[in-house]
């Protein structure tokens, strides 16, 4: 009797799921965080140059010009670096941006060490600066989503607020280094140097494919495409929630965390080095928190716990001018870079979450026009306010309007469950 095999096929094996690699072990992503630390360091070295330079060639009014004229196109232009960005994508603009700032911060290292600074230099420099940011700060923030997976985007949010702390801490000192060392000249050209570090970064990044890029790319006028981004923003069920907040406790916390502090620290008799542990204290407490979210990579119910830790932040603010000692104000200080730099980086992450891809650059814009453009505008009125009532009533009042920007973010249902991909 003859038997007949029959082959039976064997069913493939299922595909492994596709895991996605941690942001901190991306060398994409490590590519791309070396590029932005090296050019916010240039930043601060750059700044630090420029006010030191300023202050040395004329009056305190024409620092204080100086250091003001490039703010005005940073907030006119910023909107259309969002479209430009959506345009031509956030790569080309980030590497354009940063060449031209590496040049023209160079020029200005090679001119002075032809001739004395004069203020009409500094005010090109500072100009040609303002632009340029009106282009990078919405291209930059646009980057990440092209970089990582979608899971990845609250660990690099707080990689990003670790760079930024580091920053701070460095830039400065960098700055000071290099006037003691060589003149404003060496400063100007360690500031180019790091702009130039971060290009060949910039340029072996390799971008993700965003779904639906195609379907909604910009097209026709950049007006057009502008005001297609607002509406965006408007009809979206989590973008305009998250802008309301973003715009209210913007304003709240610019005043006192950066002008306020100084008139605080005077009004108290602190000093420099009171005001220096205060601020230290801060920053302590917003490395704390970037650190956590990098390790962690997401935090569960991300809208609630925005709105929350936003609201806790006010209420530590109003604190810092109520408080007796330096000591007691650090602490206080600690608690606003903790709940406030949560608030910040969720805010972030879900705004880079939710944003359809097309979109990316021109809602970034929005966010950052509030942040780095108008947000500043509340420091005349902070310095006013407080000659007129002093510190405590007038953080009081930042910490009320820190506080509705959370309660805003609070009444819509949608924000409050919103949360980050796992």
């Amino acid at each position: 009797m003859s038997t007949i095999d029959t082959a039976v096929p064997i069913p493939a094996p299922a595909p492994a799921p596709v895991t996605e690699r941690p942001a901190h072990r991306d060398g994409n992503v490590l590519r791309w965080l070396g590029a932005y630390t090296a050019s916010m360091i240039g930043d601060s070295v750059y700044y630090m140059a420029l006010a030191w330079t300023a202050a040395r060639a004329g009056s305190d009014a024409t620092t204080g010009l100086v250091l003001a004229v490039g703010s005005l196109p940073r907030a006119v232009l910023m909107l259309g670096g969002g479209v430009l960005t959506d345009r031509i994508g956030p790569r080309r603009v980030v590497i354009g941006s940063d060449t031209v700032r590496c040049l023209a911060v160079l020029a200005l290292a090679a001119a002075l060490l032809l001739t004395a600074p004069a203020l009409w230099m500094l005010i090109t420099v500072a100009l040609v600066f303002g632009v340029v940011d009106a282009l990078f700060l919405p291209a930059v923030g646009a980057l990440p989503p092209r970089v990582t997976a979608p899971g990845q985007l609250g660990r690099v949010q707080g990689m990003r607020g670790l760079a930024i702390r580091a920053a701070s801490v460095v830039g400065a000192p960098l700055g000071g280094a290099a006037v003691a060392l060589g003149g404003p000249a060496s400063a100007f050209a360690a500031a180019g140097v790091l702009f130039a570090v971060s290009l060949p970064l910039l340029m072996s990044l390799r971008l993700r494919p965003l779904p639906g890029r195609e379907d909604a790319a910009p097209s026709g006028t950049a007006w057009r495409d502008l005001v297609d981004g607002l509406r965006h923003i408007r009809r979206h069920p989590l973008l305009g929630p998250l802008m309301l907040v973003v715009a209210v406790s913007e304003l709240g916390f610019a005043g006192p965390l950066n002008l306020g502090l100084v008139l605080l620290a005077e009004e108290r008799h602190w000093g420099a080095s009171g005001m220096g542990w205060i601020i230290a204290a801060f920053g302590v407490g917003a490395g704390a928190t970037a650190l956590l979210l990098a390790v962690r990579g997401r935090v569960p119910r991300a809208g609630l716990v925005m709105c929350l830790t936003v609201l806790v932040g006010a209420v530590a603010i109003g604190a810092l001018a109520q408080l007796p000692s330096v000591a007691l104000a650090a602490a206080a200080a600690v608690c606003v870079g903790l709940f406030a730099g949560l608030g910040g980086s969720l805010c972030g992450a879900l705004i880079q979450t939710v944003t359809e891809p097309a979109y990316l650059g021109r809602v970034t814009s929005v966010s950052t026009l509030f942040t780095h453009a108008l947000a500043p505008l509340s420091y005349p009125v902070t310095g006013a306010a407080v000659a007129l009532w002093g510190t405590g009533p007038v953080f009081a009042a930042s910490a009320a309007l820190c506080a509705a920007g959370a309660l805003t973010g609070l009444a819509f249902t949608r924000l409050r469950r919103a949360e980050l991909p796992g």
